[in-house]
């Protein structure tokens, strides 16, 4: 089982490397959003293996909360683009 946990989580660096590069130098700023969005999907999925790999459930919260505070973030930056005010 932990070999499991240690593939999932080189896969989780390999699939993270190109989105650091697409963050640094992604030519629009909705780019980016789409880049930090995808990041932090990827620090929630992250913390769902830690919490199967260390069977403890306190970890599903701040999953939870990174998902939540995730997707109202990227409302936000959306609503500035609409608005033009970046």
């Amino acid at each position: 089982m932990t070999l499991i946990f240690t593939l999932v989580a080189i896969a989780e660096m390999a699939i993270a490397a190109p989105l650091l590069i697409r963050l640094a130098i992604g030519p629009t700023i909705s780019d980016r959003i789409v880049a930090v969005n995808t990041l932090s999907t990827q620090a929630m999925l992250s913390v769902l293996f830690f919490a199967a790999a260390a069977d403890r459930a306190i970890y599903l919260d701040v999953a939870l909360w990174l998902a939540s505070f995730s997707y109202l973030g990227t409302i936000v930056w959306a609503r500035y683009l609409e608005r033009e005010l970046l």
